[in-house]
């Protein structure tokens, strides 16, 4: 899995993990603190909620035009000092005032145009390894190893979030919504982490940061022929066809920190007993991706002492488990936990996606991008479908007016915690499929003068799908539940079925 991979690649993966372990360490209760702090409506949370997730990923278009003209290298940079600033004035509690509401909005401003900077040209950093011939056929391994490596960051962070607010609660004596800010704090840790990881291992993957007359010089001697104006318009015309589609992806696939962090906060048990309760220790599931891993090693490795070492690993952590396990135990089950899950599945999955597509290409059967793009959409479909079916005969959302007069919500109903687990290992094949396939896909096909802004179109198209996210904020409590899920259940088939009838013009470009 890991084998004949370019070197920068883990360097720029690692790099990644720090910045999006801060990142999704904020985004675990953002939602939950604009409803507490400032008194909104779940409307306007999500309002707030879904324009700064359309600002993260609109904002790599403009990052992608810059690094174009002046460099990759340069625009990551600049992109994490900017971002840092952005968490910093996050991270200080200032109440629940309009000066603390602009200041807070100046922040995520900051944090948008940073990230906006940074993510996009840092993934076409990833793909310029790929120029090189020798691995070529090695570049969706590679951008699921990268994508690995993002959600390894956004496996911890929920667990972070929660128990450093717990910490500032309980130990330091915060209020209840001051504590969220110390939460929004660890961003600024991590950055600190992910730059200091970029410049250690700059040397490996130096000669894709672009920005300079050698550089370019480099870059010229290892991108494809030039392509006629009329494959340029081609390219760039699939692309955008790929683009329209992910943005229904998307906008279902990120209410997992709006409607559906709403519907584990009020609708969704809030305790759990045994194996159950073994799912909300982050230690568990790190064991059973040691597991997932140690197995394959088993199986892969040449050498007796490998597969010794692979062996010992699964014991070990089976042993954990083991210990870990309490029959009569009961742990408290908060709604920001759940998002833990993606990232788990991500992470515990990829091994196994890899190696069905690796047996598929072997066979010469393997789909094309746009092809898993496709399948993509009709898992995401399936998993909405599963959340429309449970929701029948359940209650409406409903708010009371708490002692400090704003609107809180009620928790009405103790759903099992095994719907919301079972749903997002769902969304988790889905995103498999469309993620880090499309990232390659546009890594691979865009034109070498316009890679910068076509991974910005990219992000772009993800923007949108943030944007259209606030449709889950303006459905919760206005229709029943599984009308709401029933939306975004219609909308992935629809974008499946726009993406099979254009199958013949994306494939040609692959």
């Amino acid at each position: 899995m890991f084998e004949n991979q370019p070197k920068g690649l883990f360097a720029l993966a690692l790099a990644n993990t720090g910045e999006r372990f801060g990142y999704y360490t904020m985004l675990a209760v953002f939602a939950l603190f604009l409803r507490a702090n400032y008194g909104l409506s779940p409307a306007m949370a999500g309002t707030i909620y879904s324009s700064f997730l359309m600002l993260v990923y609109f904002l790599p278009l403009i990052g992608g035009i810059l690094a174009d003209k002046f460099g990759f290298g340069k625009m990551v940079t600049t992109g994490i000092i900017i971002m840092f600033a952005g968490y910093l004035l996050l991270s200080v509690p200032l109440g629940g005032d309009t000066v603390a509401l602009v200041v807070m909005l100046a922040a995520l401003l900051l944090i948008g145009f940073g990230t906006g900077l940074f993510k996009g040209n840092l993934q076409v950093m990833v793909g310029d390894l790929y120029n090189d011939p020798q691995y070529k056929d090695k570049r969706d391994a590679g951008f699921s190893i990268f994508y690995m490596a993002i959600n390894i960051g956004a496996l911890f962070a929920p667990t972070a979030a929660i128990r450093i607010k717990e910490y500032a609660e309980t130990v330091l004596g915060y209020s209840s919504n001051d504590a969220y800010h110390f939460s929004f704090a660890v961003a600024c840790a991590s950055l600190v982490l992910s730059i200091a990881i970029y410049y250690m291992f700059r040397s490996t993957f130096r000669h894709t940061e672009g920005g300079t007359k050698k550089a370019v010089k480099a870059d010229a001697a290892s991108t494809e022929p030039e392509l006629t104006k009329e494959e340029t318009k081609q390219r760039i015309v699939a692309l955008c066809l790929v683009f329209a589609v992910v943005i229904f992806f998307w906008m279902a696939f990120h209410q997992n920190g709006l409607s559906l962090t709403y519907f584990a906060d009020e609708f969704t048990a809030q305790s759990a007993q045994g194996l159950q309760a073994m799912c909300f220790d982050v230690w568990n599931l790190v064991a059973i991706v040691f597991i997932v891993y140690a197995s394959f090693s088993l199986f892969q490795s040449k050498t007796p002492k490998a597969k010794g070492i692979s062996l010992g690993v699964i014991v070990l952590a089976l042993a954990f488990l083991f210990i870990q396990y309490d029959a009569e135990g009961t742990v408290t089950v908060s709604a920001p936990i759940f998002q833990q899950f993606n990232p788990f599945y991500v992470v515990a999955l990829t091994p196994v996606s890899m190696a069905i597509f690796g047996s598929l290409a072997a066979k010469g059967k393997e789909p094309s991008a746009p092809r898993k793009i496709a399948y993509g959409m009709i898992v995401a479909a399936i998993a909405y479908a599963l959340m429309a079916f449970s929701s029948f005969g359940l209650p409406m959302p409903q708010t009371e007016v708490g002692a400090d007069g704003n609107p809180v919500a009620v928790h009405v109903a103790d759903v099992t915690p095994n719907l919301l687990i079972m749903v997002y290992l769902v969304l988790t094949f889905g995103e498999l499929l469309l993620s880090p396939m499309g990232i390659s896909f546009v890594s691979k096909v865009a034109p070498p003068k316009y890679k910068g802004m076509m991974m910005g179109g990219w992000f772009v198209a993800t923007a949108i799908g943030n944007q259209l996210v606030v449709v889950g904020g303006l459905l919760w409590g206005a229709v029943p539940l599984w009308i709401c899920w029933s939306v975004f259940l219609g909308v992935c088939l629809v974008a499946a079925v726009f993406m099979f009838a254009m199958m013949k013009r994306l494939e040609k470009v692959c």
